[in-house]
């Protein structure tokens, strides 16, 4: 192992607020990622069933009527 203790390997020799706070940096943006593209697919999904409903009300306004 690199480090001879956790203590060590908290610390990083002196960088480890630098290294801990770019993991943390890169998890917070990692996780707004995710949280943004979880947002954007349900309101695709909201939008999809909304167009295939106005679809399904055009296509019986447009049926001829049976005589």
């Amino acid at each position: 192992m690199a480090f001879d203790s956790f203590q060590d390997f908290i610390t990083m020799g002196g960088y480890g607020l630098y290294v801990w706070l770019s993991f943390f940096l890169s998890f917070v943006v990692i996780a707004l990622v995710a949280l943004e593209t979880a947002i954007a697919r349900q309101s695709l999904k909201k939008k999809s069933q909304q167009l295939q409903n106005r679809q399904q009300r055009l296509a019986k306004r447009q049926r001829p009527v049976s005589q």
